[in-house]
Parts: C-alpha cells; structure tokens; sequence
C-alpha cells in the first residue's frame, strides 16, 4: 500500500526577515521546530470545525508544543507578528490576544510607575 508523504507545518512561510535568528544556534528558530515533523492540520483549525473537536485538536497541537525546544520563541514570534491563527508556541490565538493584552497592561503600569518615581524624585 502506498503512503501519502507527511507534509511538515510550513512555518517557513513566514517572511525570514521576520523571524529572529536564535543566539544560541547558527539557523533561525523555526528550523528546530517540532511541529516541523507534524501535519499544520493539527496547529490550524478547518473551517466549520465543531467546538469539541476544536478542543481537542488544540489540546494535541498543545501537546506538541509542550516538548518542542524552541517553544518560547515560537510564542514570541506569535505574539510580535501578531500571528491571528492556530496554535504557535502553545497558545491559541484567543490565549495570545489575553497575552498580548496582559503585556499591554504591564508595560502602561510600568511606565506610570515609572514616571510618577521621576515625578517623586524631581519634587
């Protein structure tokens, strides 16, 4: 019986100059992707896709993400582009824009906090 050769997840679509090159590594981080060597079907949703099923196929992308070494830039990526579909770096798009509003949240907190010491400082 033949087999249908596994197509890997594409994350080299993305512009290279966009993806930040690992400091630790000679390549780009996508090159040591897990997911590489997974169908992209499991890290994006077809269309129509009933909610249980949803679930669980994210919950299995999550799974994946979970054991890959360069999740952490994976996630930063995502939410820097922003990325508006599937799962990248462990997160789905709803989790990154919880994410990313969080981080918004955080760096006007900081920067009040900081303004009102120099404010302090200065009186």
């Amino acid at each position: 019986m033949l087999q249908m050769p596994h197509q890997p997840l594409q994350v080299a679509a993305v512009p290279s100059q966009r993806i930040p090159a690992r400091e630790d590594q000679a390549g780009p981080w996508h090159s040591e992707a897990v997911c590489r060597r997974d169908e992209a079907g499991l890290f994006f949703a077809p269309s129509k896709e009933p909610t249980a099923a949803r679930l669980s196929r994210e919950e299995s992308a999550k799974r994946v993400c979970a054991r890959c070494p360069v999740m952490v830039e994976c996630r930063e990526h995502a939410l820097m582009q922003p990325e508006p579909y599937g799962v990248w770096g462990g997160l789905t798009a709803a989790e990154r824009r919880v994410a990313l509003a969080r981080r918004r949240r955080r760096e006007v907190e900081l920067k009040a906090s900081g303004a009102a010491g120099h404010i302090a400082a200065a009186g």
